[in-house]
């Protein structure tokens, strides 16, 4: 037996022994860890695809990069404990400690959980502005500007449409 197949049978033999320590970890060890950034896998859909996923407004906004008008969300006035997910594809991207009221009419938040957002400069209006997307699906959200409160100095102001909120258990 050669140095080649005992590390190849001592690599296998490993392998099983973790294989079956993991399958016998109770099933909230699977669980998404919101605190922790993890990898994850990019959505890409087509338009007909979220059509089918997504309300006529809530396509309107994640999608095409709409805007709802202010006032209009009941998330504006959530203060709950929990999380808010991206509605295209439910990643956390901030939690109910991250959110204040900015007093604009749109659900607003100092800070986003790491890696859960991508920004670009956005010249709709003509004068730039910093619009994040959900970094899972691309899903627009908003913008975020610099006139938030402590620690940051940021405010995520969100569209209510492209979130979710779900609350703590218990």
């Amino acid at each position: 037996m050669g140095q080649k197949e005992t590390l190849t049978r001592r690599a296998f033999l490993w392998s099983s022994l973790w294989a079956g320590a993991v399958a016998l970890l109770p099933w909230e060890a699977y669980a998404i860890d919101w605190r922790e950034p993890k990898t994850f896998r990019k959505i890409m859909k087509t338009d007909d695809e979220w059509k089918k996923l997504l309300t006529p407004e809530q396509f309107g906004i994640l999608r095409k990069e709409g805007t709802e008008r202010a006032g209009s969300s009941p998330l504006d006035k959530e203060y709950g404990k929990g999380v808010y997910v991206c509605a295209g594809c439910e990643l956390p991207l901030f939690t109910s400690e991250m959110k204040f009221d900015s007093r604009t009419g749109w659900p607003s938040f100092y800070d986003a959980i790491k890696g859960r957002v991508e920004t670009r400069t956005d010249y709709k209006l003509i004068y730039p502005r910093t619009e994040y997307h959900c970094a899972r699906c691309g899903g627009h959200q908003g913008h975020v500007f610099n006139d938030g409160p402590k620690p940051t100095g940021l405010r995520y102001c969100n569209n209510g449409l492209a979130l979710r909120f779900v609350p703590d258990k218990g």
